[in-house]
């Protein structure tokens, strides 16, 4: 399937995108001022106060419900360096089988706000018990985040390199 928005050429990359030529950064670069606002709020994301494994758990099931392989691809990289398994990233996938009651959580608050936008008071009140207000605002906004730059990745249709 061709791209429906063309990364940007070698020659036109510049910042970011010229030292990280992904196809998700030199795509998104064709809109400077959106872009650069983007790395901000992604990084701040990326790098911000949940534990790694828990970050990835969230943005692999995310990118699993919303069947991105763009993000799954770059992710499971990602997932190994924060310590998870091979048989655990599969799990993710799938039934979570063999996963902690805490990852199985993670992966239950990913479902619900992709099922429905919102999360049960249950599950609520489970992500109380494991984080603090930071966290729980962090874990909701990664996961919007990451549904959002699922369908911007599917829709312009963002090559895996």
């Amino acid at each position: 399937m061709q791209p429906r928005v063309e990364p940007l050429p070698p020659a036109e990359r510049t910042g970011f995108a010229a030292k990280n030529p992904l196809n998700v950064f030199t795509t998104l670069a064709r809109h400077p001022k959106l872009f650069e606002a983007w790395l901000g709020f992604g990084g701040a994301l990326l790098y911000g106060t949940l534990p790694a494994r828990d970050r990835e758990l969230a943005i692999l099931r995310t990118a699993r419900n919303r069947d991105c392989a763009y993000e799954w691809a770059h992710h499971v990289r990602l997932a190994r360096e924060a310590g998870l398994s091979e048989e655990e990233i599969s799990s993710v996938r799938h039934d979570g089988a063999g996963l902690t009651p805490g990852d199985l959580l993670i992966l239950r608050a990913a479902d619900e706000l992709h099922a429905d936008g919102d999360l049960t008071d249950e599950t609520w009140s489970e992500l109380c018990e494991r984080y603090d207000e930071t966290g729980r605002i962090e874990l909701v906004m990664l996961v919007a985040h990451y549904d959002m730059l699922s369908r911007v990745l599917t829709t312009f249709r963002v090559q895996l390199e």
